[in-house]
């Protein structure tokens, strides 16, 4: 089973790296996500309004699957920051998880960087909030409330403690754009919010928001190894009912 896993891991890794190159050279076609030209709305305004924006990224550990989640986060806070950090009010990031908040601090910095206002950054504006799924909710619902937020941007690891964060978002009027990898969090996300991210929609925002032609590669290596998926599965039940197995 392992040797099956390296395989997946090889072929995915060549694949993306191929891709990656011709996407360079030509642009990507991509369909209209709702929930994606509603965060591009937002950034405007809340720079123009002086307000500020949340990016939530969950409490996924990169010690397994669910730091995966974690890093799509990541890539749309880099986006953001670098382009809020010469606003009032830039950009705050929080994380439930030690080394996904020392990387929003990072990510955080890299976006002032490439703004090249790297003296306006505020190691503060990424945090820690809690270790544990509901005193993280505690501390993210303390800075929609209570630091001029407009919008709420929930991109990771969030189970059902992500409907204390969209109450407390509703109740201040903040905007609620977001997707979990969790089903129970991603449910919660979808009753609450009007343009809800749905499954891997949550791994495309870096490719929409032009983080790389590596991000708009790996939506062309998801749809060949679920397109490979499908082909297996649908193989494998013809052979079943002709008696080959």
């Amino acid at each position: 089973m392992k040797i099956l896993e390296l395989a997946i891991l090889a072929v995915s890794a060549i694949l993306l790296l191929t891709i990656t190159l011709w996407k360079r050279k030509s642009p990507a076609k991509l369909r209209d996500i709702p929930a994606l030209t509603r965060l591009f709305r937002t950034l405007g305004l809340s720079v123009e309004d002086g307000t500020r924006l949340h990016i939530s990224l969950g409490r996924g550990s990169f010690l397994d699957s669910r730091g995966g989640s974690g890093l799509a986060g990541l890539a749309v806070l880099r986006y953001i920051a670098e382009r809020t950090s010469v606003s009032d009010e830039p950009a705050v990031a929080s994380a439930g998880d030690p080394a996904l908040g020392l990387l929003a601090q990072d990510t955080l910095q890299a976006g002032y960087q490439a703004a090249g206002v790297e003296e306006l950054y505020v190691p503060t504006t990424g945090r820690v909030t809690g270790l544990t799924p509901f005193g993280y909710a505690a501390g993210a619902m303390n800075i929609s409330q209570n630091e001029n937020v407009s919008t709420n941007i929930m991109l990771g690891h969030f189970g059902p403690e992500a409907a204390l964060l969209a109450e407390a978002s509703d109740r201040e009027n903040i905007t609620v754009i977001g997707a979990s990898d969790d089903l129970a969090g991603q449910a919660v996300l979808f009753a609450n919010t009007q343009d809800a991210l749905i499954g891997e929609e949550l791994f495309a925002a870096g490719a929409y928001l032009g983080a790389g032609a590596s991000h708009t590669a790996s939506l062309t290596v998801q749809d060949i190894l679920r397109w490979t998926i499908i082909v297996a599965l649908l193989g494998g039940g013809f052979a079943k009912l002709a008696g080959i197995f």
